[in-house]
């Protein structure tokens, strides 16, 4: 009899797996693919990967000789995608091989197969019965198929960091960060890329400003663009390397889907509640059938990994006896655009509705010494604070490391921190995160430095 049953091996799930053999539950994870699930092997830390290799070929290319670099060929410089998915290779290894460590040391039995739900305290895998006191369930999410009938155009998320010969032409379908960061990457490349979005924009759930600042972004590196448009190639849209899609026929040589995603359903013998495709919960992630937990995008409230962690730390605390309120909204959203981008809190559009009387308070990079220094100046901190209070609401980052940089909002959301407390945070000279402080200034009266 186990304490506990994780079925998926995602951030969500071995995170999860891995405290409550931590605080004494006797736990089991059922992986019926690779540990570490889609992001560890072909999601965020591949996509992170290449992201990397990409902007250091293209530093070399724009800025070595701003920097003082003589004697590079620019003529001589391309970018090898082989080389750059060996290294990734490594860092995939490395990291899945770190978590089934951390897995066995922790005394968590894994067990590799299809899990069945029988009733809400046994699970079936491969014909071998599990009986349990609790269930999570974290098995992702995946794009649904783009129909399609001609052999090798469409390639799935999971098939595409891997080694091959990259096409010139290529259209990302979707509008989430990751469809993004995929396009930009690409270009980046030296790649001509459409993105397809199924709506009028990019970035649904980005604050206004910011979905705005990099839709202005992807036009300005002649990434095309094509809204309100589904794809589908079965009805003979494809020709010749011509996809007619909104009226166009534009070049295309490669189709990756990423489109929005939907929940992996596990097969089960009770019915558990659905809603939109993904697996309903209650505040403390705990679906229809009581002791039946979804944990991470399977449940549709976020699709972040870290997100899903914390949903995975909070059920296991819940089973512990600890019940501390999870708030989604103070958890950072993170999306690595190039630059990155990152928020937390409310959007500016939440703020109205909700009928605060607020400021908005924005410093940009470009008045900080050590982004100048590092030349990389492109982007700002912005915060929305209450003006009754002074509270933080929401910050917004556009920033090369908005993603590093947004854990400091975090933390000040946290402790339900004012725009007072933001000024008088000392930070060190000369750094980055100086912006905050200066952002925090001008919410109270006048920024320093402009």
């Amino acid at each position: 009899m186990y304490d506990l049953i994780v079925i998926g091996s995602g951030p969500a799930g071995y995170v999860a797996a891995i405290r409550a053999g931590q605080v004494g539950l006797k736990t089991a994870i059922i992986e019926r693919n690779e540990i570490g699930g889609m992001c560890l092997n072909w999601g965020c830390i591949p996509s992170k990967s290449i992201l990397e290799s990409v902007k250091f070929y293209q530093r070399i290319i724009k800025d070595s000789s701003r920097f003082g670099i003589d004697g590079i060929d620019k003529k001589g410089i391309s970018f090898n995608w082989n080389k750059a998915i060996k290294r990734t290779d490594g860092i995939v290894k490395k990291l899945t091989g770190g978590v089934e460590f951390l897995l066995n040391k922790n005394g968590i039995d894994i067990i590799k197969g299809e899990a069945k739900i029988l009733t809400a305290s046994t699970v079936l895998v491969d014909n071998r019965h599990l009986e349990t006191r609790n269930i999570i369930i974290a098995t992702g999410s995946a794009s649904p198929v783009i129909e399609n009938n001609h052999e090798g155009l469409v390639i799935e998320p999971k098939e595409f960091f891997k080694e091959r010969e990259l096409p010139s032409n290529i259209v990302v379908v979707g509008k989430t960060s990751v469809a993004v960061e995929l396009a930009q990457a690409l270009s980046m490349m030296d790649k001509k890329v459409t993105i397809i979005s199924d709506t009028d924009g990019i970035l649904p759930k980005a604050d206004r400003y910011i979905r705005e600042y990099m839709l202005n972004t992807l036009k300005k590196g002649k990434i095309n663009l094509i809204f309100n448009t589904v794809v589908s190639t079965t009805d003979n849209v494809w020709t010749n390397g011509k996809l007619t899609v909104a009226e166009q026929a534009i070049d295309c040589d490669l189709i990756i889907n990423s489109r929005d995603r939907k929940a992996n359903l596990i097969e089960s013998d009770i019915e558990i509640d659905l809603h939109d495709g993904f697996i309903k919960v209650d505040e403390n992630c705990e679906t229809s059938v009581k002791g039946i937990y979804a944990v991470g995008d399977v449940n549709g409230v976020s699709t972040f990994a870290h997100i899903g962690s914390a949903q995975g730390l909070h059920v296991v605390n819940l089973l512990k006896g600890i019940n501390n309120k999870l708030d989604i909204r103070k958890l950072p959203m993170n999306m690595y655009t190039i630059p990155e981008a990152a928020q937390i809190g409310l959007t500016e559009d939440e703020i109205k509705a909700e009928g605060y009387d607020y400021k908005s308070s924005e410093f940009p990079l470009s008045a900080n010494g050590k982004a100048q220094t590092e030349g990389a100046t492109e982007g700002f901190v912005r915060i929305l604070s209450d003006n009754k209070y002074g509270e933080v609401l929401g910050v917004q980052i556009i920033a090369p490391n908005a993603t590093d940089m947004i854990n400091e909002a975090s933390a000040y959301m946290q402790l339900e921190s004012t725009v007072y407390d933001i000024a008088q945070t000392v930070h060190t000279h000369p750094t980055v995160s100086e912006v905050f402080m200066e952002a925090g200034f001008m919410a109270v009266d006048k920024a320093i430095h402009i």
